[in-house]
């Protein structure tokens, strides 16, 4: 299988984060993708590309022209204002405030992000700029006859929407390869999200869209982050009422619920009929994972690849979440090798 990956995420390389009410070290780090590269390399999953460039256009055609001027600026204003430490934001336009745009970047923090452990870096906007083209070379290769190809995005994508980000992602990788998909004549894409978080970003740009229909199999947002998404009723609106399904399950889940879920949205991906796939790939799922709390091992990585597999459709894997750094390879490969049939 294809792998497009560039180096360019190692300039997104933040200091710290606020988790829990405590400054950490951020658990979204550059090891991870690096971790995974080596894997790739090692088991000969195939041949690995560096992005072309795709400009801003595909970009907007998934988030708002506001939203991107601010990631793009953010960084040199918020060094101006504050000094040179990672950008976090300290308040944010509760219910009963009003929802005005502030004019200090250090205010905007929070008009535009939903939590405290995404921080802007000198050289997050080129990292989630760069994310987007892994994106979009994988997505033409698949478009053009490919049956599969990973894309090795970091950082990665599916908390960002229309409008904010947060959950480490700033720009939605796979919402905009899904809306390329889209523009390239596929009638019917599907995005299968099997990261342990609900991608939020992702339901809500397409939440009243019959043309992109959204799984998300996750931790039950009652106790798990992103909490305010991700709930079985939700299943879309307007004339997406009936596309968007959600696996909301309880911490300590392993491969024997996991697996039906998994079945169920794949039946139901089928009966869409979907011309094309876009897999949310995050591997936060295994037991080690440091942040989760799902049961998975190393070796149900594989079954999930094969079920995907089964669909057969030209399918785009895109990378998400994943924090057992030293386990984040082998259960990303082992994925990937269990839909080409190796695991």
């Amino acid at each position: 299988m294809l792998t497009v990956y560039t180096d360019i995420h190692h300039r997104h390389d933040s200091r710290g984060e606020i988790f829990r009410g405590r400054l950490v070290p951020t658990f979204e780090m550059p090891r991870r993708a690096d971790n995974v590269l080596a894997r790739v390399k090692e088991t000969r999953l195939g041949e690995v590309l560096a992005p072309e460039p795709f400009g801003m256009t595909p970009i907007l055609k998934v988030h708002g022209a506001e939203l991107v001027s601010f990631l793009e600026s953010a960084w040199e204003r918020w060094a101006k204002e504050q000094g040179d430490w990672d950008a976090i934001p300290g308040t944010w336009p509760a219910p009963c405030l009003r929802r005005v745009l502030p004019r200090r970047v250090s205010a905007q923090l929070g008009y535009y992000c939903f939590d405290s452990s995404t921080p802007i870096t000198a050289g997050t906007w080129a990292a989630a700029s760069a994310a987007v083209d892994v994106a979009l070379t994988a997505q033409k290769r698949v478009a053009g006859g490919e049956r599969a190809a990973f894309a090795l995005c970091r950082p990665p994508g599916h908390h960002a929407a229309r409008d904010y980000y947060g959950g480490y992602c700033y720009l939605n990788n796979a919402a905009i390869a899904a809306q390329a998909f889209r523009d390239q004549g596929a009638a019917r894409v599907a995005v299968l999200d099997v990261d342990y978080h609900h991608g939020n970003g992702t339901q809500s740009i397409f939440y009243e869209r019959a043309d992109v229909f959204y799984f998300s199999l996750h931790g039950d947002p009652a106790e798990e982050y992103p909490y305010f998404l991700g709930y079985a009723e939700e299943t879309g609106e307007g004339a997406g009422k009936g596309f968007n399904a959600n696996y909301p399950m309880p911490a300590g889940t392993a491969w024997a619920r996991y697996g039906e879920a998994l079945a169920d949205a794949t039946r139901r991906i089928g009966a869409y009929g979907a011309e094309a796939i876009v897999i949310s790939l995050g591997v936060d799922t295994f037991k080690a994972d440091p942040i989760s709390k799902f049961k998975l091992e190393s070796e149900d990585y594989p079954k999930i690849g094969a079920m995907i597999a089964k669909l057969g459709r030209p399918t785009l894997f895109v990378m998400e979440g994943g924090y057992a750094v030293e386990q984040i390879g082998l259960n990303t490969v082992n994925l990937l090798a269990g839909f080409e049939g190796r695991g």
